[in-house]
C-alpha cells in the first residue's frame, strides 16, 4: 500500500474533506459468472477490486469506522446495485422499512415513480444516523444515474464515483491541480448556460444539434466537500442534460468504454432518440441488445465537456471524458442529473478534436472548443 498512501490520503483529504467520526463505506464489484472480459481488463478490474479495498484499509487504520464490500458486477453501468450495498449504505433498518413498503423491489428494478422515489427518500433520511458519510465507489460498473447514489446523497453522504477505474490514475489526473481545475470548470459552465443550442461537430463525420432549452449546465470538479455532493473521480467536465426530444444528427463512434472500435458506429438521432445504427464491430449487437430490452436506453442523455489538462488516456472512458478540449455524449438514463428519463444503462462515448458551438436565444453563435482546443 505504500505507493499508495498519498494518493488516498489526497483522495479523503482533498476530494472528500473526511472529518473524525464520519463513518467512510468502500465498495467494488468482481467479476461476476458468465463475464469474458479481455486479458487486459480482467486485470484491471482484478487490481481496481483490491485497490478498493486497500483505501477502505488505510481509512479504517487512519479515521476508523469505514467498511468495504464487493458484490458480483450488474448487467452494466446505471443498474441498481445489489441489496447489500444499499444495507452497508443506510443500515438494515433503513432497508426493511423500504422493502415493507413495496419501495424496495421497485427502486432495484427501476420502476419507482417520483412518489415511490420522495418516500424512499423520507425513509432514508430518517435513518440518518445508520447512514455512511463518505462513499467511495470504486466499481468497475457505474452506480451513478441510479437511485441508489441519489438517495445516498438525499442523507448527506458525499459521493465519489470511479467506475472502469485503473488504480494507475492515481499517479496522472488524479494529480490535476484541484483548485485550478475547479476554476477553469467553473468558467465553461458559466459559458454553457449562456446557450439554448449546443451544435457539436468533429472531423470524423459527428453532427449533432443539442437542445439546452430549460436545463442548467453544472461542473464536476473533484471537491466533493459538501454535504450530499456527488461527482466522478478523476473529474473535470462540464455537464448537462439535454431537453428530451430535441436532440438530433448523427453521432459517428470511435471509442467504446475501453477499446477503440475496429470499425466506427455509425448513429443517427431525430426527436432526441438513436433511431439508426451502422457499422459491423461488435459493440454494435451490445447497444442493439440494450435497446431491444428497452426503449429509453436510445435516450440522448447527457453532453459532457473534459476540463482536465492531465488525463490522457482515450482506451478508458472514465478518464477519456475528462481530456480536456474533447466532448462526450451518453446514451440512457439521465435522471441524477436534470433529466427526466430513467433506464438500467448510461454510457459515455467520447469525441475528439470537436468544434463546439454555443447558439444563443437570440440566434448568436460563439465558438468555445475550436479543433479540440479549449477557449473559454
Amino acid at each position: 500500500m505504500n505507493n499508495l498512501e498519498g494518493a488516498f490520503r489526497s483522495l479523503f483529504e482533498t476530494n472528500m474533506a473526511i472529518a473524525e467520526g464520519e463513518r467512510v463505506l468502500v465498495f467494488s464489484d468482481i467479476i461476476r459468472e458468465g463475464e469474458t472480459p479481455s486479458e487486459a481488463d480482467r486485470d484491471r478490474r482484478l487490481r481496481l477490486t483490491a485497490t478498493a479495498r486497500m483505501a477502505a484499509a488505510f481509512a479504517q487504520h487512519t479515521w476508523g469506522r469505514a467498511s468495504f464490500v464487493a458484490f458480483p458486477s450488474t448487467p452494466a453501468s446505471g443498474t441498481e446495485p445489489p441489496e447489500v450495498l444499499w444495507q452497508a449504505t443506510f443500515g438494515e433498518a433503513a432497508v426493511s422499512e423500504l422493502a415493507e413498503a413495496g419501495l424496495l423491489e421497485k427502486l432495484l428494478a427501476k420502476a419507482a415513480t417520483p412518489d415511490d422515489v420522495s418516500r424512499a427518500s423520507q425513509i432514508v433520511q430518517a435513518h440518518r444516523e445508520a447512514a455512511a458519510d463518505v462513499v467511495i465507489a470504486m466499481s468497475n460498473n457505474s452506480t451513478s444515474h441510479t437511485r441508489y447514489r441519489a438517495l445516498s446523497n438525499d442523507t448527506g453522504a458525499r459521493f465519489a464515483s470511479l467506475p472502469h477505474f485503473d488504480p494507475e490514475m492515481f499517479h496522472s489526473s488524479m494529480m490535476v491541480d484541484w483548485q485550478a481545475l475547479a476554476a477553469r470548470t467553473a468558467r465553461l459552465v458559466t459559458a454553457v448556460n449562456r446557450a439554448e443550442w449546443v451544435r457539436v461537430t468533429t472531423p470524423n463525420g459527428t453532427h449533432m444539434e443539442i437542445c439546452k432549452q430549460g436545463r442548467h449546465a453544472g461542473g464536476d470538479d473533484g471537491l466533493l466537500t459538501a454535504p450530499g455532493s456527488f461527482g466522478n473521480l478523476p473529474a473535470g467536465e462540464a455537464y448537462l442534460a439535454p431537453l428530451e426530444g430535441k436532440s438530433h444528427g448523427v453521432m459517428v463512434v470511435e471509442w467504446g468504454p475501453t477499446r477503440k472500435l475496429d470499425q466506427p458506429l455509425r448513429l443517427t438521432v431525430e426527436g432526441g432518440v438513436v433511431v439508426a445504427m451502422e457499422g459491423t464491430d461488435q459493440h454494435r449487437q451490445k447497444l442493439a441488445a440494450r435497446f431491444s430490452e428497452n426503449a429509453n436506453c436510445r435516450n440522448i442523455a447527457e453532453l459532457g465537456i473534459g476540463t482536465n489538462d492531465r488525463a490522457s488516456r482515450p482506451d478508458n472512458v472514465l478518464e477519456a471524458e475528462k481530456i480536456m478540449g474533447t466532448i462526450h455524449i451518453a446514451l440512457g438514463d439521465n435522471t441524477g442529473f436534470g433529466g427526466v428519463v430513467s433506464a438500467p444503462f448510461h454510457e459515455d462515448y467520447v469525441f475528439y478534436r470537436p468544434t463546439l458551438t454555443l447558439i444563443m436565444a437570440d440566434g448568436g453563435e460563439e465558438v468555445i472548443i475550436d479543433d479540440g482546443t479549449l477557449l473559454v
